[in-house]
């Protein structure tokens, strides 16, 4: 039967007319979300956190959405398809993150903030170097993750309409950018919240059927699907064990810390927590979150090895897109055009709906962050704020169009990899320091940041990603100095240490203690954590 069904895949024919409608489809419902919650933007908490009035299991299929992007679907299930093993640590290392975030971060960033990262930060050290500091590395952070959705979105619009030449993508890619703005611009955050809710049951509810659809076609055992995987791997039994895409086992571990380390710094899944009405209602989303997304990266295991055996990685290697073509390609090879066409719309709204997250999360962090609490030390009108906040999206939203059409081709797990490595060692130290440590000081946050920013992006600028393999950003051209893809393992402590050393080394006096006891009650207690944080 395996064999009847892998000979008559290739012959569903892909029809650009059928998956133009489905998109467009999907794109109007989405819109019509959008359209239908912006009605009650009135307030900046209603423009940045939804007004705080979803609940917890709302929150949760809303950060299941958020967090479940391109890198999850396209990404991991075509490093499983291509490389095995390898490929399926992404899916352990971004599930094993969200305990990291639910037990240490969720429900103390939830009681301190008010909008952005930069207010907890900023709680009880100086102001404006602080907010400073965390907006930069946000915007940082929030245009690598960028980079990858729009490459995801390029090689998946690619692959539907059958274009493969290097314009038609870029206009492709241009196309998701506008879409994206257009989105961001009318919705805020509470229409991006429900197109995050809406496409978290839609991709979760794809993954299932494909998976049932999957092990039916294997005789619900899932060592004949491995079996049938190995069949069809150029690498054979290699694609079962690790060291197929990490053949040196530090960057293996390089990459694990950044997963792991990574979600608990990442500004857009953080500003989440503000969107509920108190502490409680955060755990409870979390707990939502973590169950959804644990039911979906176990799934991914058996999309990944169904795509190797049902598509074949020559296949997906060949396709536009590359290795992020595999999930459309096993839809395909499952239900024809229309299966196809459907999981294409769903991986495509998946994207809309993490780039619109991520657009609003930069927006907030450059306009209530850089904007009111540096330029103009806190005196901006909620009017001003959303004005510059919506320059801010605009801008973001060619920057992501010139950066996507450069990085077309990589993996994008790969990519947002990258954009965690940066968040675990620019964010995360500072986090945990503000959280837990009375003795933190400016100068230990400023340091932090900065230094875990530029370790990361020096690392990531003199690494293969750039240079001398078939898959860097510039080709074959040059020799990488620096060996490993993912700069985690060196970054990573710089943060922590750079810290550590700013602190001890601040004079006596310079941070009021006082504010320290009040951030330590507040995030504890969740007292007066609707005030607006000022001092």
């Amino acid at each position: 039967m395996n064999a009847v069904f892998a000979a008559a895949a290739p012959a569903a024919e892909n029809n650009p007319v059928l998956n133009i409608s489905i998109f467009g489809a999907f794109v109007a419902v989405t819109l019509f979300i959008v359209i239908r919650a912006s009605r009650n933007n009135k307030s900046a908490a209603d423009f940045y956190a939804g007004g705080r009035s979803f609940s917890g299991p709302q929150n949760g299929f809303a950060i299941a959405g958020d967090y479940l992007s391109a890198a999850s679907f396209l990404g991991i299930v075509g490093a499983i398809a291509v490389n095995g093993y390898d490929g399926f640590l992404y899916s352990i290392g971004f599930l094993v993150a969200w305990l990291v975030a639910l037990l240490l971060v969720a429900e103390l960033m939830r009681n301190t903030g008010k909008f952005t990262m930069a207010d907890v930060l900023s709680f009880r050290l100086k102001q404006r170097p602080v907010r400073m500091a965390a907006a930069i590395s946000t915007l940082t952070v929030c245009f690598f993750y960028l980079l990858a959705q729009m490459a995801g979105a390029g090689g998946l619009v690619s692959l539907l309409l059958g274009v493969s030449d290097k314009v038609g993508t870029a206009a492709v890619v241009t196309v998701v950018g506008v879409l994206m703005v257009g989105y961001v611009l009318i919705g805020g955050m509470k229409g991006t919240t429900w197109v995050q809710i809406v496409k978290a049951f839609l991709l979760i509810g794809g993954a299932v059927i494909m998976t049932l659809w999957v092990l039916v076609i294997h005789g619900f055992d899932f060592n004949t699907l491995l079996g049938a995987a190995v069949q069809a791997s150029p690498d054979g039994e290699a694609t079962l064990a690790p060291g197929l895409q990490y053949k040196n086992p530090i960057d293996f571990l390089s990459l694990g810390l950044a997963l792991v380390l990574g979600t608990a710094g990442l500004p857009h899944v953080l500003m989440r927590f503000y969107t509920v009405p108190t502490a409680k209602e955060a755990r409870r989303s979390v707990v939502w979150a973590i169950w959804l997304i644990g039911l979906f990266y176990l799934l991914t295991l058996v999309l990944g090895y169904g795509a190797g055996a049902l598509v074949g990685e020559e296949t997906i290697l060949a396709a536009p897109g590359g290795v992020n073509s595999a999930a459309p390609l096993l839809a395909q090879a499952l239900g024809g055009a229309v299966l196809m066409g459907i999981i294409s719309a769903v991986a495509f709204a998946t994207i809309l709906a993490v780039v619109a997250g991520l657009t609003i999360t930069a927006a907030a962090s450059f306009s209530h962050d850089i904007y009111n609490g540096v330029i103009k030390r806190g005196t901006a009108t909620e009017g001003q704020e959303r004005k510059v906040a919506n320059v801010t999206i605009l801008v973001i939203g060619a920057l992501a169009i010139i950066g996507g059409i450069a990085v077309l081709g990589q993996n994008v797990a790969f990519l947002v990899a990258l954009a965690f490595a940066i968040a675990a060692s620019a964010n995360l130290p500072t986090i945990l320091y503000s959280l837990f440590w009375r003795g933190f000081t400016t100068r230990g946050a400023v340091w932090s940041m900065y230094g875990g920013l530029a370790a990361a992006i020096i690392l990531i600028a003199l690494s293969p990603v750039f240079w001398g393999t078939p898959t860097s950003v510039f080709g074959e051209t040059g020799v990488a100095i620096w060996p490993l893809s993912n700069p985690g393992i060196v970054s990573i402590p710089v943060g922590f240490l750079l810290g550590w050393l700013g602190s001890i080394t601040t004079p006596k006096g310079a941070e009021d203690p006082r504010l320290a006891a009040e951030m330590e009650v507040r995030s504890l207690t969740g007292h007066g954590a609707e005030k607006a944080v000022h001092h």
